[in-house]
């Protein structure tokens, strides 16, 4: 006997649950025998030859939790002394192995699908921790108040709920408590006082749905104001798109470049070809093509601007002091101000200046 087949399967450490563990299940001959191991030696710290082999280590290096791995191993001379007895019979730890009956081998055939069911049952959406795991691949963003279209919102949900096979009721209120935003946890913690999590899922839909559904239009003015900035181009134009879907999800292709395109600066509109673009994505491609011409620093409004600088003058003070009337202007450019500060400098008191006097008692003193 040159070479033993050895089935090697990875399941949780007896020590550790958290951790793996190699377990040697079985033994096979070249002659097809399969011998098993007994529980208490299946451990592959207890096969410290086998360890040193390469198939070891390459069974080592590639599996994870649940796998199974058969091979080869050509026998050693310490191999042999570990496995076999002087006679050629299978042993181990001096004791002989039992041979596996029809019943356990046609259970081993089937070995596949049990861990494939246990698989499946430890992420099964019924504990919090592989509830987390699941929705961490969902496709969606929390909901928070902000969120323009709740109803939209809800129906991706429900997608994502159904793509990763949580259908049970008290699943999904689960899972929703996992995609609200802290602001909307208030509203979570009391319907589950007046409903209970076990509850009927189309309750607490309608009750979301009825709480924060937005019956006014401040989506859509917020769309459709919704203007280009600064920064990229094209990180404007998507979220604008994003914006609109919002709260028309079905709004036609030529509308939705419209829109886009009345937000993002003339010069750059003027350059883009009507007849060109067709939807959203051809749109994106143009846009890309101009990013260069943008400056990075806010776009500004300049007539919002003139109108605040209208808003903003206030009558010349020096000019009210001096009962001028109310004189719009800028003060430090103010006439009279000027002609005070040529008083103050020369002293001029009335019609008489200090420099006339002084001119006066010099002649005198002549």
């Amino acid at each position: 006997m040159q070479k033993l087949r050895f089935e090697f399967v990875v399941s949780a450490s007896d020590k550790d649950p958290k951790s793996s563990t190699l377990y040697i299940t079985s033994i096979t001959t070249e002659e097809g025998e399969k011998y098993e191991l007994s529980e208490e030696y299946r451990n592959i710290t207890h096969h410290s030859e086998l360890r040193k082999t390469d198939f070891y280590n390459k069974v080592r290096a590639n599996v994870k939790r649940h796998d199974r791995r058969t091979g080869w191993v050509q026998l050693t001379e310490e191999l042999k002394t570990v496995y076999l007895d002087e006679l050629g019979n299978i042993q181990f730890k001096g004791q002989l192995l039992n041979i596996a009956s029809e019943k356990d081998k046609n259970q081993d055939s089937t070995l596949g699908q049990l861990l494939e069911q246990l698989i499946i049952s430890n992420t099964k959406p019924g504990k919090e921790i592989n509830l987390k795991k699941i929705t961490e691949r969902f496709v969606l963003e929390k909901y928070a108040h902000k969120t323009t279209n709740t109803q939209q919102w809800m129906k991706m949900f429900e997608k994502e709920c159904g793509r990763f096979k949580i259908e049970e009721d008290n699943t999904k209120i689960e899972a929703l408590r996992l995609f609200l935003d802290r602001s909307c946890m208030d509203w979570y913690l009391a319907t589950l006082s007046q409903l209970e999590i076990d509850d009927n899922w189309a309750e607490w839909k309608k009750r979301f749905l009825e709480t924060f559904a937005d019956k006014g239009w401040n989506s859509w003015k917020y769309a459709l104001a919704f203007r280009y900035k600064e920064g990229a181009l094209i990180n404007y134009a998507t979220k604008k798109e994003r914006l609109l879907l919002e709260v028309n999800k079905r709004m036609d292709p030529a509308s939705l470049v419209a829109i886009i395109i009345a937000g993002i600066p003339d010069f750059i509109a003027d350059k883009i070809d009507k007849e060109e673009v067709k939807d959203s994505t051809s749109l994106f491609n143009e846009i890309r093509k101009y990013e260069s011409l943008i400056n990075k620093k806010p776009v500004k409004d300049y007539k919002l601007d003139n109108k605040k600088r209208i808003f903003e003058k206030k009558p010349c003070s020096t000019c009210e002091t001096l009962r001028k009337g109310a004189r719009y202007h800028p003060e430090e450019k103010c006439w009279f101000k000027e002609q005070e500060k040529r008083k103050n400098k020369f002293g001029i008191t009335g019609n008489t200046s200090v420099v006339e006097v002084e001119l006066n008692n010099h002649e005198k003193n002549l």
